[in-house]
């Protein structure tokens, strides 16, 4: 006697008459699942190229193509343009499937984080999103105590600029952000203040710069200047320092690294506009700094995440390991809507 339910098909065990069991058929081909909507993701991630889609997904490209084919043949409509066998575009309404996808699969990692929290709160993975100066200057203390605090939480950390961490973000690559400025206007983000700084001058010793007091706009852009990209930390904010001052740096070198600008400093190819936190004497002996935190407005260091994330407890007290205002009632105050 065969029974059935509203997902298997149901038979009696031939063991026992009382008991059913699944019976076990193929998945309809012809039926959306996650496989499929994780194609999806992955191949807008990867800039509509399939093969690299299916390296990230440890699959074959004619595997992720077939499955993609038969849901634009179930929902009956391109999610994707083609040229050929090469995607070009997204669709109209591909457009929205693909952040229907986004959403779904979004929730179903939330759903895995709720399970996780109640079953192994101490165990996880965390991966935060952020430049190279928050990696290299701040971030460090934090990241040492909270990997005392939880030694079975796997931590990673990826670098980038500004608007590549909200995109790591927003895309779920990243569970916290930390940048300057720029994060916060991603809408889909809520942004928390971190701190705030500013700006140095570094120059060899015995550089004219160094005896030539007050320290002027004026004074620095008469120099070569070596700086931030204008992408990092800010970098906007002092190109239009300069602006409103009817003044043009004369920058010779941008870096994302300010390691690399106090390098070419000291190989005498300019003075060097940085973070303030990244002199350090002890290191730097070959160079003196001035500060500069009176010609700049400060900046300040936003913690981004997304606001439809479920955050697992040990994210809170990292959280609040890097900004000890920031509490959990001071961060789900925040989640709150008006």
């Amino acid at each position: 006697m065969e029974l059935t339910c509203s997902e298997f098909p149901l038979r009696r065990c031939n063991v026992c008459p009382l008991v059913t069991k699944p019976i076990l058929t193929s998945i309809n081909p012809h039926v959306m699942n996650l496989i499929q909507l994780r194609y999806i993701r992955e191949i807008v991630r990867q800039g509509l190229s399939i093969s690299h889609a299916s390296e990230a997904l440890y699959t074959s490209q004619s595997g992720v193509s077939r499955q993609i084919q038969l849901l634009e043949e179930e929902l009956k409509l391109q999610i994707f343009q083609r040229s050929g066998k090469r995607l070009t575009g997204i669709t109209e309404p591909g457009e929205i499937i693909v952040k229907l996808a986004e959403r779904a699969l979004h929730e179903l990692e939330n759903i895995k984080r709720v399970g996780a929290e109640y079953t192994q709160n101490d165990k996880g993975a965390l991966t935060i999103a952020t430049t190279h100066t928050q990696a290299r200057y701040f971030l460090p203390p934090a990241v040492k105590q909270f990997m005392q605090q939880y030694p079975d939480v796997a931590l990673t950390i990826h670098q980038g600029n500004p608007a590549q961490v909200a995109e790591q973000v927003e895309s779920g690559e990243a569970d916290i952000g930390i940048a300057t400025e720029t994060i916060s206007a991603d809408e889909k983000l809520l942004c928390l203040p971190c701190y705030r700084w500013n700006r140095c001058i570094v120059a060899q010793e015995g550089h004219p710069l160094l005896t030539d007091s007050p320290l002027t706009l004026q004074k620095i852009a008469h120099y070569p200047l070596i700086t931030y990209d204008f992408a990092f930390t800010g970098g906007s904010l002092v190109n239009q320092t300069f602006h409103n001052a009817g003044l043009e740096p004369k920058v010779v070198l941008t870096a994302i690294d300010a390691d690399v600008i106090k390098t070419y400093v000291n190989l005498g190819l300019g003075i060097g506009l940085l973070a303030t936190m990244a002199y350090d004497p002890e290191r730097d002996i070959n160079l003196t700094m001035l500060d500069a935190g009176h010609l700049f407005p400060a900046s300040t260091t936003y913690l981004g995440f997304r606001r439809d994330a479920f955050l697992r407890g040990y994210v809170f007290d990292f959280i609040q390991l890097l900004a000890p205002s920031l509490d959990r009632n001071a961060v789900l105050r925040a989640l709150k809507p008006d």
